[in-house]
């Protein structure tokens, strides 16, 4: 064996022969010059990610209790569903809840604005999207993320519950993925409550003729869903969920 080979340690690693790199580490890091298309690779993704998660943790931590309210970003003012919106937000507040949403206007500005207008917490996580949409002006606290799934975690991590109002394929990709983290048991005494029944009630139909009949789902998976038009009753549910894991 020939041991005149050049070799190097990096760090825990050990390098010989022609993978010894002609600069160390540090000479790469402090030169100025040179490609900059690391900014664009996964390792440096991995940070930025890392660096959300820190920041998103950060901010959140010392909000009081929250529920995290989802529907549509094309929700008109003058609509019933922005409304509805405002009064569960204002709700939520008064009960001593932070409201949560995704910054955005339609039903998520309706939440933040009856949050706020109740003396309430308002927070918007909001997401980078090709088509710009700024966060709404009734959010107190707004963090704006790159990436879906780490908004996602914090939608979950800092709430009491969900509450779904009418909305399109965000809001049910957010209703679909709480179901399945309540069913999963990877969160536990976290009600979801869809509001608005006229809207969800051929969804809900589904759910128990279709997904339950065939055995897709069992029967205490349906009671997972609360549905009701009353931001009193969906309080109540969320209150009495925390009063359960309070006890347990």
């Amino acid at each position: 064996m020939n041991h005149t080979r050049p070799e190097r340690r990096q760090g825990p690693s050990l390098v010989r022969g022609g993978l010894v790199p002609e600069s160390t580490h540090d000479q790469r890091l402090l030169d100025r010059r040179g490609p900059t298309g690391w900014l664009h690779e996964d390792p440096w993704r991995v940070l930025r990610i890392q660096s959300e998660f820190v920041e998103g943790f950060g901010a959140l931590a010392d909000l009081p209790p929250a529920v995290t309210v989802f529907g549509s970003a094309r929700t008109g003012p003058d609509s019933p569903e922005y409304e509805l919106g405002v009064k569960v937000g204002s709700a939520l507040a008064k009960a001593g809840y932070a409201v949560i949403t995704g910054g955005g206007p339609g039903v998520m500005e309706a939440a933040n604005k009856g949050a706020l207008e109740a003396g309430g917490v308002s927070v918007g996580l909001g997401i980078e999207l090709p088509h710009e949409q700024r966060l709404n002006d009734y959010v107190d606290l707004g963090i704006e993320f790159r990436y879906f799934f780490v908004r996602k975690t914090m939608f979950v991590k800092y709430a009491s519950g969900f509450v779904a109002l009418p909305g399109g394929f965000g809001t049910l990709d957010e209703l679909f993925e709480a179901l399945t983290l309540v069913q999963t048991r990877k969160v536990t005494s976290f009600p979801v409550i869809m509001m608005g029944a006229a809207f969800w009630a051929p969804l809900v139909d589904w759910v128990r003729d279709t997904l339950l009949t065939t055995g897709k789902i069992s029967k205490q998976d349906v009671d997972l869903i609360s549905v009701t038009d009353d931001p009193d009753e969906a309080v109540r549910i969320i209150v009495e969920a925390d009063r359960r894991a309070a006890t347990q």
